[in-house]
């Protein structure tokens, strides 16, 4: 059963905000900045150490220290694939000139997307 007109523009509309929301959406997760070499390095520091206690706990058989162990490399992947504000450079100190990143390109491949005649 075909829509009515005004179902069809209602329909339309609601389509129209949700592509809107979903480009604004993706514009704030690509504008976070990226990890600094302090944040890597104790990421990497915290998972050595981590894999180490782990591997003390099973060798000296203490559930504590494995479980201390697997914690701290769980802190450290933690601080590795999303590090605090206080550990990451501000995206436009860190790349210079503007230039177009991965999430802008589809940000603005979805807007051409949905208007073509843009």
């Amino acid at each position: 059963m075909p829509l009515s007109e005004q179902e069809q523009r209602l329909l339309d509309e609601m389509e129209r905000s949700l592509y809107h929301h979903d480009a604004d959406d993706v514009a704030k997760v690509g504008a976070r900045g990226r990890a600094s070499y302090t944040a890597i390095a104790l990421a990497i520091v915290a998972a050595v150490i981590g894999i180490v206690l782990l591997i003390a706990g099973v060798i000296v058989q203490q559930p504590l220290v494995g479980l201390l162990g697997f914690v701290v490399m769980f802190v450290g992947a933690l601080l590795g694939f999303a590090p605090p504000r206080g550990l990451t450079l501000a995206r436009d100190a860190s790349e210079g000139p503007r230039r177009a990143g991965f999430m802008d390109t589809l940000s603005e491949r979805w807007d051409q997307r949905r208007d073509p005649e843009d």
